[in-house]
């Protein structure tokens, strides 16, 4: 069994802490932008390679959106958590879901599946975008 170590490099540092600075979730494309905007010669194939190490670790979170891109963020919670997402805006809330655990587990049982993972986004307004559409 091979076992590959993940190394520390000065362009995961500059992605992570472009993502700490960032605080919201983003595209690839957009956290390469910024990066080159602060000189750094980082190239989007590593940016993308990075972001998906770090998700596939549980480091980020992700989103991924109704037209299917998939957006990236330093994780709040460490524990599992499912996210509400304001379709207009993109503010992001992150919330616990024991019902919805319960029906994934329910399911899977039913099936004989085990080892399962799920994710869920909830997409609407938040408050302040409905006022808004409202006015």
């Amino acid at each position: 069994m091979v076992t590959t170590q993940r190394r520390n490099t000065a362009q995961r540092a500059a992605i992570v802490a472009m993502l700490e600075e960032t605080g919201e979730f983003v595209t690839a494309q957009d956290l390469h932008s910024a990066l080159r905007n602060t000189g750094s010669g980082i190239g989007l194939a590593t940016v993308y390679r990075t972001l998906q190490d770090l998700a596939g670790t549980g480091e980020l979170d992700t989103v991924r959106k109704e037209s299917g891109e998939v957006l990236y963020r330093q994780c709040a919670q460490p524990s599992h958590h499912h996210h509400l997402v304001c379709r207009s805006c993109g503010r992001t809330e992150e919330v616990k879901a024991p019902g919805v655990e319960r029906w994934a587990k329910s399911v899977a049982e039913q099936y004989g599946f085990v080892e399962l993972d799920h994710q869920v986004e909830l997409f609407g307004l938040c408050q302040d975008c409905a006022r808004s559409r409202a006015s």
